[in-house]
């Protein structure tokens, strides 16, 4: 299994429309159905927007790395951003009815649904998503 640098990406919020120019690449690549692209999609922007956001805090200096694999029917994603990490197992439930009105806070949850499996490494400045391609 060969990694790719796929993009590394300026912490600017602009940056995110660059995900989908590389998934689509990825896609015609690798024949990938395109019943996986939304799927794909959502879960990256929302890694790469809450590495941006969360992790580097939009401080220009620091980058966001996306790398990817392809393996057996499995495609592989890591974004990693240069933040501090921060406590991913107290994360609260989008689905209670405590939080169902709040404005944001359902990126993890659905990167979590969307993925076949789902990690975090390197204390939370690193995501890793995995999703089945056949």
């Amino acid at each position: 299994m060969v990694r790719h640098q796929a993009l590394t990406l300026a912490s600017d919020l602009c940056s995110v429309r660059e995900v989908e120019r590389l998934l689509q690449q990825i896609i015609e690549q690798y024949d990938i159905s395109p019943d996986k692209y939304g799927d794909m999609l959502i879960s990256l922007t929302e890694a790469v927007t809450n590495a941006i956001c969360h992790g580097n805090r939009h401080d220009k200096r620091k980058c966001v790395r996306l790398t990817y694999s392809y393996h057996q029917g499995e495609i592989h994603f890591q974004v990693m951003d240069e933040g501090q990490g921060f406590d991913y197992e107290s994360l609260p439930d989008p689905t209670t009815v405590d939080h169902l009105m709040e404005v944001g806070g359902r990126g993890v949850f659905l990167m979590k649904q969307l993925s076949d499996r789902f990690s975090f490494k390197n204390n939370g400045s690193t995501v890793e998503m995995c999703f089945k391609t056949e």
